[in-house]
Order: C-alpha cells, then sequence, then structure tokens
C-alpha cells in the first residue's frame, strides 16, 4: 500500500549503488525522511526498481537512472536525468564501490588496481564534482551535503586480503576532507561513513558466519544501521559537522 508522506519534502539525494545493500537502505530511509531519491544501478535493473517501488511507497518520487560511475560520461548524464525528472540537488551519497580481487599485492595487476580506483576513488571525485556546481552558493546553488561511502579497512588496512581496496577507501577519506574544507563557506558540507563488517552480498554466508563472532560485538553490523548514520549526517541535527569520518564499526 503506497503511504501518503506527512515529512516536509527535503529535497533531492543522489545514491549511487543504491539498487542494493547500504545504497538501498539509504534511498528507502531518505524517502521516509522526505526526500525523492535518484537510485543509481550499474547492472540490476529489477533490484533498482524494487528499491524505487519502496521509496514511493512513503510518498517520495523515484528515479532510477543505470550508470557506470567509472565512466565520466555517464556520471554527467546521470546528473542531467536527475535535474531534469526530480528537481535541485540537496544531497549526494557516494556508495558505489567494489572491493575487487582478492588477495596480496604482490599477486594483484594493474588492470586490477585500475578499475577498482577508476570506480571508488575518480568516480567519486567526479560526483562530487558535479555535485558541487550544482548545490554551491558559488555556483548559485543553495547549498547541500555530501556523503561519502568509505570503510574501516582504510584504517586496518586489510592485509593478505584487499590493501588495493583499503588503499582506495584512504584516498576517498582525504578527498571528503579537503573538499570539506574547499566548500564549507559555499553551504555545502562533506562527510564520510566507514562502515565496518556490514551484513551484506558483499561478504558471502560463510564469511558472515566466520567473522562475526570474533568482532568486538560478536554481529555483524546491518545495512539500516549503516544508513541511518549517513542520514544523520545529512540531517539539520549535523549542521556543524563536515569533513569527519564517522566509523559505524562496532568498536571494531
Amino acid at each position: 500500500m503506497r503511504e501518503t508522506s506527512n515529512t516536509a519534502h527535503r529535497g533531492v539525494i543522489l545514491v549511487t549503488g543504491g539498487s542494493r545493500g547500504i545504497g538501498a537502505a539509504i534511498c528507502e530511509l531518505a524517502a521516509r525522511e522526505g526526500y525523492d531519491v535518484c537510485i543509481n544501478y550499474r547492472n540490476n535493473e529489477q533490484q533498482a526498481q524494487a528499491v524505487a517501488e519502496k521509496v514511493r511507497s512513503h510518498g517520495r518520487k523515484a528515479l532510477t537512472v543505470q550508470a557506470d560511475i567509472a565512466d565520466a560520461a555517464q556520471i554527467s548524464d546521470m546528473f542531467r536525468k536527475t535535474d531534469l525528472d526530480l528537481g535541485a540537488l540537496t544531497a549526494l551519497v557516494n556508495n558505489a564501490g567494489t572491493s575487487g580481487y582478492i588477495g596480496r599485492v604482490d599477486a594483484i595487476s594493474a588492470p586490477d588496481l585500475q578499475a577498482i580506483f577508476a570506480l571508488n576513488v575518480v568516480g567519486s571525485f567526479l560526483c562530487c564534482g558535479e555535485a558541487v556546481r550544482r548545490m554551491s552558493t558559488r555556483h548559485g546553488g543553495n547549498g547541500g551535503s555530501i556523503v561519502n561511502m568509505s570503510s574501516a579497512a582504510a584504517r586496518l588496512g586489510a592485509a593478505g586480503r584487499n590493501v588495493h581496496y583499503a588503499a582506495s577507501k584512504r584516498a576517498l577519506e582525504a578527498l571528503t576532507f579537503g573538499l570539506a574544507q574547499e566548500v564549507a563557506d559555499e553551504g555545502i558540507r562533506v562527510n564520510t561513513v566507514s562502515p565496518g563488517v556490514i551484513d551484506t552480498d558483499i561478504h558471502t554466508r560463510e564469511r558472515l558466519a566466520q567473522i562475526g563472532p570474533q568482532l568486538p560485538m560478536k554481529r555483524p553490523g546491518t545495512a539500516i544501521e549503516a544508513a541511518a548514520s549517513v542520514m544523520w549526517l545529512l540531517s539539520p541535527a549535523a549542521s556543524y559537522v563536515s569533513g569527519t569520518n564517522l566509523g559505524v564499526s562496532g568498536a571494531r
């Protein structure tokens, strides 16, 4: 049943990688809190449409856009479609990413490295640029907020598994801090959320069962727990929070 939203309209949010996992949870929570939502996906249109229906069930507009965040032209097209269909952008969540090849540094190839940095780092930089050109008061915008999704791996290093992924996320954290300073007086706040082990399909059931009891809280986190942290950073309650990295890793 479609709900009629009693929540004030908070603007337009674009969530990259919004069709599953933490991204899908962000999209639904954003709709509950009054956002119209652009749901970016790369491959699975059916999943994206399912998320869009959840957004609409909360009385908000939903737009699904297929775009590879490793491709600059597709990023530009995605933002233009959002402008046309939903209106002025007020929030961006850079959630799309890949963990890439699993293995040691001495086993990874140049193409593997280029692919992971193209998506996790270059794509996020380009999305931030598109958002700033729309939201910054310097460019005639009304301000807004950006959240970049990092990982506890950036701090822990992920040795023996995916140091390359950890390095890409550390670069994203540098982007957050530097950009936050650039646009602090232009009405834009920029922050990072760094989830730890979260129960999504990025991990196999076997890995979650194995690592869960070893975590300080004896369980992985949930997508909703990570998404709620994102929504707090986007909210007026975090109006003086910018350039920070919020860990959602259960004391790990």
